[in-house]
């Protein structure tokens, strides 16, 4: 069971501001202060999204159409789970679009997961394992996936240039992957932080997809060095 998380607040200047910030550090006031002031953040409640980054999904694909109904879904650093929600709907894992193909939805994070309805969801699993990865091939039999998903993050440890290296490195854990498992015509997509980097992890992609492309959505914060690279039609290792 999710919790909605209250606070206290009074208006200054049109701005929710907390009021029972006492003791709390100004990193989390500042954290604080933003959930309220953010549209996406009550839109996620009222429409019961586990969180605010089901937007980011959601814009993306609206425009993009990389998950159709009967599309087989992994979904990497999973945890809450909004990603999946939106998976669950857009490849009618829930059968609700009569008619139409049923689609699988995997969820995977470190975290625990509450588990979503219609997805199988993968907790407390390290997907960099190789040990995680077979798993997940004896799940999807001799399905091949669809879509690749990939919200994940390293913890922040504070040191610009580790902290980018650490997410390059799950991004190319995410694309071999990708390579191993997807069917032809697959879409990946994954989220980087912008660093020298990235171009390099750009043209690599290019090697075994059709169509690259660097995309920040309306609910990533502007603040933020968050990006996500949409590739788009798999074309397979023998390309390369």
């Amino acid at each position: 069971m999710y919790r909605r998380c209250l606070h206290t607040s009074i208006r200054s200047l049109g701005k929710l501001v907390p009021t029972n910030l006492k003791g709390k550090k100004k990193s989390s006031q500042e954290w604080l202060t933003r959930q309220l002031n953010d549209p996406f953040v009550e839109r996620a409640k009222m429409m019961n999204y586990r969180c605010r980054s089901a937007f980011k999904l959601l814009e993306i694909d609206q425009k993009y159409g990389i998950i159709k109904p009967g599309s087989v879904v992994i979904d990497c650093g999973a945890a809450p789970g909004s990603w999946s929600q939106i998976a669950v709907k857009q490849s009618n894992a829930d059968g609700l679009n009569n008619g139409k193909p049923k689609g699988l939805v995997i969820g995977i994070d470190l975290l625990q997961i509450y588990p979503i309805e219609h997805a199988t969801m993968m907790g407390n699993m390290d997907f960099t394992r190789p040990e995680t990865h077979d798993k997940i091939r004896s799940m999807l039999g001799n399905r091949r996936l669809d879509v690749v998903l990939s919200d994940m993050a390293p913890n922040a440890t504070g040191v610009r240039s580790l902290d980018q290296e650490n997410i390059i490195t799950l991004c190319y854990s995410v694309l071999r992957f990708a390579i191993l498992m997807s069917s032809p015509d697959a879409s990946l997509l994954m989220k980087i932080w912008d660093n020298a980097e990235v171009p390099i992890l750009e043209k690599n992609i290019q090697q075994y997809y059709r169509m690259v492309k660097r995309i920040k959505p309306r609910a990533s914060r502007s603040d933020s060095a968050e990006n996500f690279i949409l590739a788009r039609g798999f074309v397979g290792a023998e390309q390369r």
